[in-house]
Formats: structure tokens, C-alpha cells, sequence
């Protein structure tokens, strides 16, 4: 047995050079699944990322923050997630990167609030925690003091997270659900808010009807506002008589059952970069989350909210 594992390796040397050590594949393992979560169903730039009037990404920017949201109860500012050591988090450890992420507590002790959907990735496994930590570690540093966030709202880190492992791809119903709610943070935006101005995850999951702030490089009025469309499968008000290719083109796209164009606060590009295989077991899961009657009206266009 010895001498026929040394004959692999051996091989596997002469036929693609030396082989890596398995902690250097490893860690590229990590830094490849951390770059397609946070490139895709994280959409982390999305929020994380200034943006061009035009609302495309600056790219000499990436993930240096300083994004500004604007609410009745707070003005919030997008975290500097780059390694630049002054402005960013590049003196952080991976523990306190994982903590601020998954349980909204930063490194000096101070509680995250919203946008950021800490409450989404408190549900993170630590292997995916560990690998988008370990693709932050290799972005270029960009030296960008953010301001401060300011709110109205009390702010509450969540409980210790417990880094459950996901489900595995093969159950394509569990593995969506933990895309939907572990990364994606779906019902963050597309939940009902509840008596505190909060998602109401727990009672009103994919209803709809969360107020969401627009970028001010959008060029549009201060305090506008869209509202988050109903994902859930009733058949009136939400998404039931949509067919998986026409699911897929909104998440995808945004262009939705009757061809109409979508906000683009909807992360369509992040999301374009998704698997098939992570696009159908979305899609499988929103099929299964409970239908809620929930009518929002049509958003208006963004040309009708510029200045």
C-alpha cells in the first residue's frame, strides 16, 4: 500500500509538476469557494462596493465600503471589507472577521445594524465563513475611511453562532434554503418589516413590501424609496404562476414574468454568476416557502425619482 501511494504521487508530480502541499490546496480550496459566495450569492459588492452613476461598480474600489443608506432610523454606512490596515481589516483576525459577520460584533466591541444581514449569516456554516475570509485576505487594499453609521434603533449582536454545516448539494430543497438564508439574504430585503421597521423573517418570510433606500449615485431624490417584491409562491400576489426559467431571469437578469425591468438594487450581476445547479436549488426552495397574499404595487421607474 505504501509503495502504491508513492507511485501516485510520484505521477501525479511528472504529469502536472510537483504536486501542493494538501494545506496549499486547501487553502486554495478556500479562497476559490470564498470568491464565488462573495462574487455571487452574497453579492457582498452590492453594498459594499461605490458605485458609478450609472449604477455600475467602481472597480478601483472593491469592497472598500463607504456606500450610504439612508432610512427614518439610521444613515448607515458600508464597512471598508479590504486587508488595508488603517481603514479596512487588515489587522483583524479571522475569528473577528467571523464574529462581526455572522454575529454583528466588530472588533473593537461595537454592535453592526442594518443593511447588513448579519441575522442571515449567523446562519453560516464555518467552512463558508472560513473561505470568504480567506478570499478578503487576498483582494487589493484600499485605504478608505468610512463615516460612522448612525441609529435610532437599539442594536443587538446575535447569539453565538453555532457554524452548522450546510446541507449537502445532493438535497436540492435543504441546500437552497441554506443559500437563501445563509447567504443569499433573500429575506433580508424581502420580508414584510414588522412594528420595529425590522424584516419580519419569522411571520412574513418573502412577502414583500420592505422599503428599501436608493443609492444617492442613482441621482435620485433624498429619502426615495422601492418596495421589495412578494418571492412567495401564492399565486396572486406573489410568484406562483411563474415558471423556474422565468424565476431564474428575474434573479438572474431582472426581468420579470411579463418582461418588465426590475430595480436594479437587486444584486442581478452578483447573482448571474451563481451555479445552474445553486439556481435550481433556489428556485426548489422558494417553491416550498410558505405563500403569503401580499399585493405590493409596481415600483416606479428610477427616471421618475432623479432630481
Amino acid at each position: 500500500m505504501k509503495n502504491r501511494i508513492l507511485l501516485c504521487l510520484a505521477g501525479a508530480a511528472m504529469a502536472g509538476g510537483a504536486a501542493l502541499p494538501a494545506s496549499a490546496q486547501d487553502q486554495q480550496a478556500l479562497v476559490t469557494r470564498g470568491a464565488y459566495l462573495i462574487n455571487g450569492p452574497a453579492a457582498c459588492g452590492n453594498c459594499h462596493t461605490r458605485k458609478n452613476p450609472d449604477l455600475s461598480s467602481k472597480n478601483e474600489m472593491f469592497l472598500a465600503g463607504g456606500e450610504r443608506f439612508d432610512t427614518p432610523v439610521f444613515t448607515a454606512y458600508s464597512r471598508n471589507l479590504t486587508p488595508d490596515k488603517d481603514s479596512g481589516i487588515g489587522t483583524w483576525t479571522d475569528e473577528q472577521i467571523i464574529r462581526a459577520m455572522r454575529e454583528g460584533v466588530t472588533k473593537e466591541g461595537e454592535t453592526l445594524g442594518p443593511p447588513m444581514p448579519v441575522p442571515t449569516y449567523h446562519n453560516m456554516s464555518d467552512d463558508d465563513a472560513k473561505a470568504i475570509v480567506a478570499y478578503l485576505r487576498t483582494i487589493n487594499p484600499v485605504h478608505n475611511e468610512v463615516p460612522e453609521s448612525k441609529y435610532k434603533i437599539p442594536l443587538q449582536p446575535q447569539a453565538r453562532a453555532n457554524g452548522q454545516a450546510a446541507p449537502p448539494k445532493t438535497d436540492k430543497v435543504s441546500y437552497g434554503g441554506y443559500l437563501v438564508n445563509a447567504i443569499a439574504h433573500c429575506f433580508e430585503c424581502h420580508s414584510t418589516p414588522d412594528a420595529h421597521g425590522e424584516p419580519d423573517v419569522a411571520g412574513h418570510a418573502g412577502a414583500g413590501g420592505f422599503p428599501l433606500p436608493i443609492w444617492p449615485e442613482a441621482g435620485a431624490k433624498p429619502g426615495s424609496v422601492i418596495f421589495s417584491l412578494n418571492i412567495t409562491p401564492d399565486q396572486e400576489t406573489g410568484i406562483g404562476t411563474w415558471n423556474d426559467d422565468q424565476i431564474k431571469r428575474a434573479i438572474t437578469e431582472g426581468i420579470d414574468k411579463d418582461g418588465k425591468q426590475l430595480f436594479p438594487m437587486m444584486p442581478f450581476a452578483s447573482f448571474k454568476k451563481m451555479t445552474p445547479e445553486d439556481l435550481d436549488a433556489i428556485v426548489a426552495y422558494l417553491h416550498t416557502v410558505k405563500p403569503i397574499r401580499n399585493k405590493i404595487e409596481p415600483n416606479p421607474t428610477l427616471q421618475s425619482l432623479l432630481k
